[in-house]
């Protein structure tokens, strides 16, 4: 899941540049989210991604355009900036996920040193 992760990250750093939104829009999801299986996704991500990608891809692409680039062409940019925002979503979403994945480990603060319980210690 962690390359999931980072195409989000690079996802998320493209809306976040300058230029416009639209412009980003496409660059971000093109380059980063379209080739995302949404199988691949967890359970609880599934959905929002597919509604997404509906979002990103609903009008029949003129002139050999793309469908992204043509759905996008259409939308308001308030349309567009929802779209973003769905995206951040989402890699914070994936963000959790991620953490949960790995274990936590115990902490030594100030250099305690652990004490054995004497039953635990083998005895020679």
């Amino acid at each position: 899941m962690s390359n999931h992760l980072n195409l989000f990250y690079a996802a998320v750093s493209v809306l976040v540049g300058h230029g416009n939104i639209k412009q980003r829009l496409i660059q971000a999801f093109e380059e980063n989210l379209a080739g995302i299986e949404t199988d691949e996704l967890p359970v609880a991500l599934k959905q929002p991604f597919a509604d997404l990608r509906k979002m990103m891809s609903g009008v029949d692409p003129l002139n050999g355009e793309g469908r992204i680039r043509a759905t996008v062409r259409k939308m308001s940019v308030i349309e567009a900036d929802e779209c973003a925002q769905v995206m951040i979503d989402l890699y914070t979403d994936m963000i959790r996920f991620d953490d949960h994945e790995h274990d936590s480990l115990p902490v030594n603060i100030g250099g305690e040193k652990q004490v054995v319980p004497p039953f635990l210690v083998k005895s020679n």
